[in-house]
């Protein structure tokens, strides 16, 4: 806590695609190495409003200068109806995002202590917490993250790029259980189905989408 109601928040997170089994030529796997800093004003437990910055390195095997991001994201909300429904406003950024700058949000609807719809772009989800340690979620999610690519010969006389940026976004929906009784570690596990998966080589006005695929998720989260 820095303040009165304002909260700072830090951490460091790997995140790593796999793609197995292509043979395509394009990248069969991307990763990220990244610090969250992040400025809060945390109401009842939730943050009412934010600004985040994830400086860190995208690549797929070499982690170079030039594969250096700072995306980031900053929301704010409002009420709508008195402790139960509230309003969503929100924009990300990034480097080497298309576009470098894009709108979010959406819509909270608390029903219950219990039971609480968060149906903001770009991760909507149901949530039913029936106590403090645990946490279930239906969920949807966007993800669109752009990494620097090393050697890209596809199969396609078209696309064949050398340290290119590619803009990997998917549309996922699955289930996830979280478990938050290790204070202060969070424990997730969830699994589901990722509907659409593509490769967008802007700057070369190339792109390639791929077929729906199974995905699993574990992830261990802490805040001190």
């Amino acid at each position: 806590m820095i303040t009165g109601k304002w909260y700072f928040r830090a951490g460091v997170e790997y995140e790593r695609y796999d793609f197995h089994g292509t043979d395509n030529g394009l990248p069969d796997h991307l990763q990220a190495a990244s610090t969250h800093l992040a400025l809060e004003y945390v109401v009842k437990d939730f943050a009412g409003a934010s600004i985040e910055i994830d400086p860190g390195v995208f690549f797929q095997d070499n982690a170079t200068w030039d594969a250096v991001d700072i995306p980031g994201k900053a929301y704010v909300t409002f009420t709508l109806k008195k402790d139960t429904i509230f309003a969503v406003v929100a924009v990300g950024w990034g480097l080497y995002q298309k576009p470098a700058v894009a709108p979010g949000g959406g819509i909270i609807w608390l029903f219950n202590d219990k039971l609480r719809l968060q149906a903001v772009f770009p991760r909507p989800a149901l949530i039913y917490q029936p106590n403090d340690d645990w946490e279930f979620r239906v969920t949807g999610e966007l993800n669109a993250t752009s990494f620097r690519t090393d050697d890209v010969l596809t199969t396609e006389r078209k696309l064949q790029l050398h340290d290119a940026i590619v803009q990997y976004s998917e549309y996922r929906a699955g289930l996830q259980v979280g478990y938050l009784g290790f204070k202060p570690f969070r424990i997730i596990a969830g699994a589901g189905i990722t509907l659409r998966r593509n490769f967008d080589f802007f700057r070369a006005e190339q792109s390639k989408r791929t077929d729906p695929a199974p995905y699993i998720r574990i992830a261990a989260e802490a805040r001190f």
